[in-house]
């Protein structure tokens, strides 16, 4: 079943030639496209599906800095600042506020990485605030639970993911750019080794810049020009419940499951971390570098089925640009979601919060986490192409620094001071070893 999602009328014409090309219509790939078009670029935005169709409409809506990894943290914190200019600056609305994001447990050892991820946060100037018993447990009173301690990072919120990508497409169009929705692309031309076209399945568009912001299918369209892009997904399924619910948080992590307003005063429901690993080639291709990471999360993790191979986003094909591709015969990923962890999520977040119980189930969904071997994503210019700009692998936290994203993407294409220190995104470190990197504070 489809998340949630605003659909929007978008551009007809594919242009000729524009200065550059996105594409994928996510979080990252639109605010990217709005970016660059408010530098006065010529963009053109292509989209294989709807805008926002994919994983950024079927994620929490959570834009933390809250437990980042170091090296992504600066790109969050800057990303709340944009999040908030976005909406004065485009007169548009992502459901974007600074709510305060709040922890709670029971576990010692879990409030302890807490205490330090705050200590750490303190030396980059970021507020986080370490709860006592009683204050967790006022501030969390909704659950009639004592709690041991808790979190709440007050600068943190959350923005609707039904809305968020449609109001930035809007927002390009608003500005010259051009969005093309249901328009794969299927390839790319180079001359003297530069990039100098994208081709997609309704013509090409000439241009000497293209960012692939594609996603989960993003490691199988670099391989069609030889391009080694380790990327691996994970089928997560969360649901939603109708509004009605009252005095509840509006964005609350347990153990047991996390819970957040939606725009329309219902809630999404999760478990932090469950998900199925769909086999499939490019699974098998990148194994190695993967398995540091699965096993850390293997309590979380289960075993797929056949979704992966079913959805073709990665598959080691090739592909003619004159022929039909995967993206084509799969618009929008939209995989089975697993029934066993819809209830189990249901059962927890009624027992958690008990209001909960007034509200009925209005959607359930799935969607494909993509993710690099140190769940950092992948953003830079390939040496490879140059011309070709990857962002990609954000590992499930892309919508929450979609924005931050998108601006260094036109930071790199345009020669500006970086919004942040480009380095620890470059594609180039996932390369330097089989293992990767396991990500610290």
């Amino acid at each position: 079943m489809p998340a949630p999602l605003r659909h929007i009328e978008t551009t007809e014409t594919l242009p000729a030639l524009a200065d550059a090309v996105v594409i994928g219509g996510g979080i990252v790939g639109v605010f990217a496209a709005y970016y660059l078009a408010k530098r006065g670029m010529k963009v053109a935005l292509i989209e294989k599906g709807r805008i926002g169709a994919e994983q950024s409409s079927r994620n929490w809506g959570w834009c933390r800095q809250q437990n980042r990894d170091a090296r992504e943290l600066p790109m969050a914190t800057k990303s709340l600042d944009l999040w908030e200019r976005f909406a004065t600056d485009s007169g548009e609305d992502t459901g974007f506020r600074r709510c305060g994001l709040f922890y709670l447990s029971n576990d010692e050892a879990e409030l302890a990485g807490w205490a330090r991820w705050r200590d750490f946060a303190r030396t980059v100037g970021v507020t986080t605030h370490m709860l006592d018993s009683a204050e967790a447990s006022e501030r969390g009173r909704a659950t009639g639970r004592i709690w041991k301690g808790g979190v709440f990072s007050p600068t943190d919120g959350i923005a609707d993911p039904a809305n968020a990508a449609p109001a930035v497409a809007r927002a390009i169009m608003a500005l010259g750019g051009s969005v093309h929705q249901m328009c794969a692309a299927r390839g790319i031309e180079t001359e003297g080794g530069r990039l100098s076209a994208l081709v997609t399945e309704k013509g090409t568009i000439r241009t000497k810049l293209a960012v692939m912001a594609g996603g989960a299918w993003a490691s199988s369209f670099c391989r069609q020009f030889g391009v080694r892009f380790p990327q691996a997904s994970v089928r997560s399924s969360i649901l939603s419940v109708s509004a009605g619910a009252e005095g509840l948080p509006d964005a609350l992590h347990t153990a047991a499951v996390s819970v957040t307003r939606r725009g329309d005063g219902g809630y999404t429901l999760a478990i932090s971390g469950r998900g199925r690993i769909d086999p499939t080639a490019q699974q098998l291709r990148f194994s190695r570098q993967f398995l540091p990471m699965f096993l850390r999360r293997w309590k979380s993790l289960s075993p797929g089925g056949l979704e992966g191979i079913r959805s073709g986003h990665e598959s080691l094909t090739r592909w003619r640009l004159d022929e039909e591709t995967p993206m084509e015969r799969m618009r929008i990923l939209d995989p089975a979601t697993d029934a066993s962890t819809i209830r189990l999520t249901h059962e927890r977040a009624l027992d958690l919060l008990p209001e909960l119980r007034k509200t009925t189930i209005t959607a359930a969904w799935a969607g494909y986490i993509d993710s690099t071997p140190d769940g950092v994503p992948a953003i830079g210019e390939l040496s490879e192409v140059p011309g070709f700009i990857l962002a990609a692998g954000f590992s499930g936290h892309g919508f929450g620094i979609g924005p931050g994203a998108g601006h260094l993407i036109a930071d790199i294409v345009t020669g500006e001071e970086p919004l942040v220190d480009p380095k620890p995104y470059h594609p180039d470190r996932l390369h330097a070893s089989v293992w990767g990197k396991v990500a610290n504070f």
